[in-house]
């Protein structure tokens, strides 16, 4: 079945936890003794009702003070589609944490809490949503039961996200009213709110379209491993194994290898399980190629005439994930697909204010949390695209050389 990763976003208490719990809880995708637990802590803390947050909150920090830290990754399925869930957290200390789980998200939701509207963090977490490149965007405009189920509420904060929306790059927005306490349109239609007449979350996400977020046209192979078995059996096997980063690779189809410039034709295409006809994105395939070639990791198979730019100089935005701030000419390890290579910052051109947009011009640092724009100069030529038409060839880590620490996330411009 098709998979659709989503992310969940917005403010501290705006129900995110408790719309994955209700939705796990909903669709049965919890076993008895989990519930039980639940049941049993929820008690124990004297909640009026099954606290179902605590589905997600595992960290003992998070239920003791009821907040969401880390991302929390959850799977469940329905007959028409498998799920991998991130909730998010919403504190702006833990920004780099929804970043990390919005990244490889096809959909957004973005949770407000009908009492209290739109408030920084949320627009905030639309802006890096936005950012991420996320393709699907859903405003659940949640608690409204504690607003009587109030249309206006809904309609006013709609119109508010979707003035400060036309500021964004969102492909796909969706407005949905919800309560995720009483289960209202998450995974059935609700009877309290008859003048809503869209979808439900839970079919909303079954039926959204995802299958031309990826990018089916440049086809782009970043070489992990190369297999070489040892075995008598197989002396002849050379093969490349990878992820395929974009496009539809078959047999038979000519390919440029970069970064020596060679060319040559795809002989087969081997999977765990066989051979196939074919191979796109994500599939992890090992190719094999019709001539031999020096090849590595970090090469890169495409095709002659669409080929990925090759280039030390990059522009790029950059999130900040670490305390110690990046600096103006400091020297960086870089991961780019299974390329790495040290990178020295060239320029700092501005920082942007994620709640108003503005550009800092005057920056000469990022902070824990901050977004700006970069220069970097790498040692080695990387095989890139815009962020905006692969997210994978788009998109590298900075990595502190001394300690080994992830301490930046970046987007190609």
């Amino acid at each position: 079945m098709e998979l659709l990763r989503f992310a969940t976003a917005g403010s501290v208490d705006d129900g995110k936890s408790t719309l994955i719990g209700r939705l796990l809880y909903d669709t049965k995708s919890i076993f008895e003794d989990q519930l039980e637990a639940v049941e049993r802590t929820s008690r124990d803390r004297g909640d009026e009702h099954v606290n179902l947050a605590l589905l997600t909150d595992g960290l003992r920090a998070e239920r003791e003070q009821g907040i969401t830290i880390d991302v929390a990754y959850r799977y469940f399925a329905t007959p028409k589609r498998t799920f991998i869930i991130a909730d998010t957290p919403g504190h702006i200390q833990y920004t780099r944490n929804m970043v990390t789980g919005a990244s490889t998200a096809s959909l957004a939701l973005v949770l407000v809490d009908a009492r209290n509207g739109i408030v920084e963090q949320s627009r905030r977490h639309a802006f890096l949503a936005s950012l991420l490149r996320v393709p699907h965007v859903v405003l659940c405009v949640n608690k409204m039961d504690l607003v009587d189920y109030d249309e206006a509420v809904f309609n006013r904060l709609k119109d508010e996200f979707r003035n400060f929306a036309t500021k964004l790059d969102i492909g796909d927005l969706s407005f949905i009213p919800i309560s995720a306490l009483k289960g209202d349109n998450v995974v059935h239609r609700s009877e309290n709110m008859p003048w809503y007449d869209g979808s439900s979350l839970l079919h909303h996400l079954e039926e959204v379209h995802i299958a031309s977020d990826r990018n089916l046209i440049d086809v782009r192979f970043p070489v992990q491993y190369v297999i070489r078995p040892q075995s008598s059996a197989y002396h002849d096997y050379r093969g490349y194994a990878g992820t395929v980063a974009g496009g539809v690779m078959k047999p038979g189809d000519e390919v440029l290898v970069l970064e020596s410039g060679l060319t040559t034709t795809i002989e087969s295409i081997d999977t765990a399980d066989g051979p196939v006809d074919e191979a796109y994105p994500p599939m992890s395939v090992t190719v094999r190629l019709a001539d031999d070639i020096d090849i590595s990791r970090g090469d890169m198979i495409c095709r002659p005439q669409n080929k990925p730019e090759a280039t030390q100089d990059v522009e790029a935005m950059v999130c900040w994930l670490t305390d110690e701030p990046l600096q103006d000419r400091g020297m960086y390890a870089v991961k780019h697909t299974t390329r790495n290579v040290r990178a020295q910052v060239r320029d700092i051109e501005y920082r942007i204010d994620v709640n108003t947009l503005h550009r800092d011009e005057s920056a000469t640092s990022l902070t824990l949390n901050e977004i700006g724009r970069i220069k970097l100069r790498t040692t080695k030529p990387l095989f890139v695209d815009q962020y905006r038409r692969n997210r994978t060839t788009g998109s590298f880590l900075l990595i502190d050389e001394s300690t080994g620490s992830t301490v930046g996330a970046g987007m190609i411009l």
